[in-house]
């Protein structure tokens, strides 16, 4: 049998996958034929209606209250022992596999690990800024970009409240004093960007950087491993760790990456099972998907030598940051709260709003997000 997959546009997200499914055919054992939708299909799309016609689905953490309420995805403990499971907890980096758990029960695995990280220009900034302060500082002598498009805004902003000492959740989100300091950050930052980067998606972001001196720096971007490796008619782009607020503090950043679901629409045969558990072997992690421009999710894939050699040493640049990533809320209102939060932070960004205004809106529309009821909690 042949199942429908789903993933996104991108080397990173296609290719890998798409060898593995070639390799499995040329072995005399066809099991998934991808296909693929945009960057921002990826992270608004419904999942209850990606679910309804693809048997496998790449998907962030985020999604996963969502599809829960929904139904349409098979929990991982239906399908793989305790032990692999496990396994996959031990081995994966930062809190990845954990970010797809929902009420005890994992709903993906952990594929691909990406975190918001420091992006730079190694010939237009000497040394990567270590604090928040060091940014701004450097943000008046060289071009500084923030992520603010699509989602990005919010992901930003709870990178740097992170950062702040202030992991967001309860009713408040956030308390008045940590919003206001990461907004008065950002506003500086946006203050001085490069023309045209506020509706830079991450990639275009990077791509930019890598074909073009118009950004030096990018304080907070989800890194891609792509852009890390030598390639014809691009300059390097070195990654960091995310900056901190003060010296020995915590590299805030929000956790990214995808994870593959299979969902209530599949018929999951022993075919397909064993080729998921391949993808996520140490020795596939570590080999297969590096080689096949994939950013992989092993911890013993980011700690070795050889994959970081053949990097520009991305994973060991910025593994701190990776290890202590926060992972999103992922309760079913959550996407839209996001979409609508990072609205309301790139008005006040880029329209000037005044930053009280800002901060109780985004608090009124975070509690019309939250759950009422306790079956939809984690």
């Amino acid at each position: 049998m042949i199942h429908q997959g789903l993933t996104w546009d991108h080397p990173r997200g296609t290719v890998a996958l798409a060898a593995a499914a070639e390799k499995a055919a040329a072995d005399g054992k066809p099991v998934v034929a991808w296909s693929k939708q945009p960057l921002e299909g990826f992270e608004s799309h419904p999942i209850a209606d990606l679910a309804a016609r693809f048997d496998l689905l790449v998907l962030d953490h985020p999604h996963i209250g969502e599809a829960v309420a929904a139904d349409c995805l098979r929990p991982l403990e239906d399908l793989f022992t305790e032990a692999e499971i496990e396994a996959w907890k031990a081995e994966t980096v930062g809190p990845a596999m954990a970010s797809y758990e929902w009420a005890n029960k994992h709903y993906a695995l952990p594929l691909d690990v990406a975190t918001q990280v420091m992006a730079y220009r190694p010939n237009l900034v000497e040394a990567p800024p270590q604090t928040f302060d060091a940014v701004v500082r450097l943000a008046e002598t060289v071009p500084v970009a923030v992520s603010i498009s699509g989602p990005h805004a919010i992901c930003t902003f709870f990178s740097i409240s992170v950062a702040l000492g202030e992991e967001p959740g309860g009713e408040d989100l956030v308390s008045d004093a940590t919003a206001s300091e990461a907004l008065a950050l950002l506003a500086r930052l946006a203050a001085k960007a490069p023309p045209g980067t506020a509706t830079m998606n991450p990639i275009n972001l990077l791509e930019t950087m890598a074909t073009s001196d118009a950004i030096a720096l990018v304080p907070h971007v989800y890194g891609y491993v792509n852009y890390a490796r030598p390639a014809k008619g691009r300059k390097a782009v070195r990654f960091a760790d995310a900056p901190v607020a003060t010296t020995g503090g915590r590299h805030g950043s929000v956790l990214g990456g995808t994870g593959i679901a299979i969902t209530r629409r599949a018929t999951p045969d022993p075919a397909l099972l064993d080729h998921l558990r391949w993808l996520m072997a140490p020795e596939t992690q570590s080999t297969f998907i590096p080689d096949h421009e994939g950013q992989p999710s092993a911890r013993s894939a980011w700690r070795s030598a050889k994959v970081n050699a053949a990097a520009g040493d991305f994973y060991k640049a910025t593994f701190a940051t990776v290890e202590d990533a926060w992972v999103r809320p992922r309760h079913a209102g959550y996407i839209a709260f996001q979409t609508d939060g990072s609205a309301i932070l790139r008005e006040t960004l880029i329209d000037g709003r005044d930053p009280a205004t800002t901060i109780a809106r985004l608090r009124e529309r975070w509690r019309q997000s939250l759950p009422r009821t306790p079956e939809t909690s984690p």
